[in-house]
């Protein structure tokens, strides 16, 4: 099996919105901004210095991942997503480390995110890699109830 992390392609920007419209449609449901964020892929993310990695397995995108720049020092972990097919094969951890990786070489101080408790894996996930809970801010995601963060 080969499996393969990649950076930003727009080739592949169906795929992240695929991936995402999945997950929020069966927990939550798709909220206008991420409708905007859809809508505004490289605008809003790519053209503003984050980055949006794929995680391919045998060619095929398996997941995806977005790091949005809050600032020079602050990054936001957003829209992990794995297809159902592949779960289980640990894809979010290598995803997880190239969100690390990534604002560590940007020389950021603090990568957030936001989430909800009911996504165990997920909040397992970020807690298996260091992530804290923190107060949450203000947000613009009905569905948030926890925040977040890894010092780096």
């Amino acid at each position: 099996m080969d499996v393969k992390i990649i950076g930003y392609d727009s080739q592949y920007k169906n795929d992240f919105i695929r991936l995402n419209t999945a997950w929020l449609e069966e927990y939550f449901f798709v909220e206008p901004h991420d409708i905007a964020t859809f809508e505004n892929i490289e605008k809003d993310i790519i053209e503003k210095e984050g980055e949006i990695f794929f995680c391919l397995v045998n060619n095929e995108i398996a997941g995806t991942v977005a790091m949005i720049k809050g600032n020079d020092a602050v990054f936001e972990l957003a829209k992990m997503a794995v297809d159902k097919k592949f779960q289980g094969m640990k894809l979010s951890n290598l995803l997880m480390e190239a969100c690390i990786a990534f604002a560590t070489h940007r020389k950021a101080k603090k990568i957030f995110l936001v989430s909800n408790t009911k996504l165990s894996p997920a909040l397992n996930l970020y807690r298996k890699y260091h992530f804290i809970e923190t107060p949450l801010d203000s947000t613009d995601y009905d569905r948030a109830d926890i925040q977040m963060e890894l010092i780096l």
